[in-house]
């Protein structure tokens, strides 16, 4: 498969988009080596790009430059192996200056020309001396980079409640902003541990799933809203979008539960009805009038 656009992703889930400037034929899951800021790094080939997303780059992007061999291969697992190492170094220094701040990952370029060290924290952090010490160590590029929580559980990444692998882990890319709104309008428990995903945010689902929830919501009466087709005084208390019913409650607390089915079908008849009604009524007023 050749194609001009691909996008790459490295350790961390970390994604960008890379232009296949000699064509070079290239499956999903191969692995290639790419241009970088400053030299060379190593990802796996996950899919083509499509014409939206090559714009939404907003920038050139940077080149791929070859089908990475057994050799490259090697080096991605030495280079792995001198992650955990670094990692456990980077953790002890940390420690010994009583840094408020947490290390998430430590990610190596290809080539080893910069080291990245991922970090969370709840303030701002002066690490100007550990950045000292650990190029001091490495005698290379050194960054550390703070992240979100979000972006920490993407990092790791981990099973959601549905029990599927999580969504920032495999396939979305951006993070949006999520409110507790969205919860209410599907009708869920804001328990926040029903809600929240791996990182204790809202999760990310609420967001992408609430275009069916408004599509489908729309053939169903609001809860709250009075019962247009119940035999007396009654309220819609709940509705279920994916079982197909809504249950309407009376005054004396009784509850009838309703397929959206048959509720369509009554209230149909009824506004067919409800002209009639209209013309009784008018005929009536009128009888009166004139008697």
């Amino acid at each position: 498969m050749s194609s001009k656009y691909y996008a790459v992703e490295f350790k961390g889930f970390r994604r960008g988009g890379y232009f296949n400037y000699l064509e070079l034929p290239f499956k999903v899951g191969e692995y290639a080596i790419v241009q970088a800021e400053r030299g060379e790094d190593m990802g796996r080939i996950v899919r083509v790009l499509t014409m939206i997303e090559i714009e939404k780059l907003g920038e050139t992007p940077l080149n791929i430059l070859r089908v990475a061999s057994s050799d490259d291969l090697e080096r991605m697992t030495f280079n792995r192996r001198m992650e955990d190492e670094s990692y456990e170094d980077c953790l002890s220094r940390i420690d010994e200056r009583g840094l408020n701040m947490k290390l998430v990952d430590v990610e190596y370029q290809y080539d080893c020309n910069k080291i990245t060290f991922y970090f969370t924290a709840e303030k701002r952090v002066d690490f100007r001396d550990l950045v000292k010490d650990l190029a001091g160590v490495y005698k290379t590029r050194i960054e550390l980079r703070q992240i979100g929580v979000r972006d920490e559980a993407k990092r790791i990444g981990g099973f959601g409640c549905c029990g599927l692998q999580q969504c920032c882990s495999c396939w979305l890319d951006e993070f949006s902003p999520i409110s507790t709104q969205l919860a209410r309008e599907q009708n869920l428990s804001l328990n926040p541990s029903k809600i929240s995903g791996n990182c204790g945010r809202l999760l990310c689902c609420l967001l992408y799933e609430q275009s069916v929830y408004k599509r489908i919501g729309a053939d169903y009466p609001v809860p709250g809203s009075k019962c247009e087709v119940c035999q007396g005084n009654a309220v819609i208390s709940q509705v279920n979008i994916f079982r197909g019913y809504l249950v309407a409650k009376y005054e004396d607390e009784c509850q009838e539960k309703i397929s959206i089915r048959e509720y369509r079908k009554k209230l149909r008849l009824r506004r067919k009805e409800k002209p009639q009604e209209m013309k009784t009524q008018i005929a009536k007023t009128e009888t009166s009038d004139r008697g």
